[in-house]
């Protein structure tokens, strides 16, 4: 994908939006894998398995996240865990994209495409999984509930338009 970025998209997006630096075509900076675990912040076996889970989809050991303030109503205190997350850089952030748009995403039961306008003006690109169990490495019978996350896309655009072409051009599956 990195390579097809570098002969095709990048020049194609130059032409297309005509810059003058080659800096300024946008491309892809980060990618960022959300699950959130609040209602199982006290069992530690479920925030491993959801950890475990993440490094096999991801290839990369996820990150535990601890809340930074207590907030009664959700009865919650400053420091017990409320998510895990993943940041996916460089290689492992293109081979990760290419298994999600072309593998993963199409298993989604009654699957038309991605929603178009979840930019969120600086051209960044998020958007929610309603199962684990769309990524092939995930085993069902391994799986002891199943769990959505968030994917955020993070790109150098600084339009939402210019952010839109790039993950076309990259193979997003938009509906129309």
């Amino acid at each position: 994908m990195k390579i097809q970025y570098n002969t095709e998209i990048a020049p194609s997006l130059m032409k297309k939006f005509g810059y003058k630096s080659v800096m300024q075509i946008p491309k892809l900076d980060k990618v960022v894998i959300n699950v959130g675990c609040g209602e199982s912040k006290n069992n530690a076996k479920e925030i491993e398995a959801i950890v475990k889970d993440l490094g096999i989809i991801t290839g990369q050991k996820a990150v535990i996240c601890k809340a930074r303030k207590s907030v009664a109503n959700f009865k919650l205190r400053e420091g017990e865990n409320v998510g895990v997350k993943v940041t996916l850089r460089g290689a492992k952030m293109y081979e990760f994209l290419d298994r999600l748009f072309s593998v993963a995403l199409p298993r989604v039961r009654d699957f038309r495409g991605i929603n178009p306008n979840s930019f969120d003006g600086r051209g960044n690109y998020a958007f929610g999984l309603k199962e684990q169990l769309i990524f092939p490495e995930i085993e069902y019978d391994k799986v002891d509930k199943i769990r959505g996350m968030d994917i955020c896309i993070c790109t150098t655009a600084t339009t939402d338009e210019e952010a839109k072409e790039l993950l076309k051009q990259l193979g997003a599956p938009f509906y129309a």
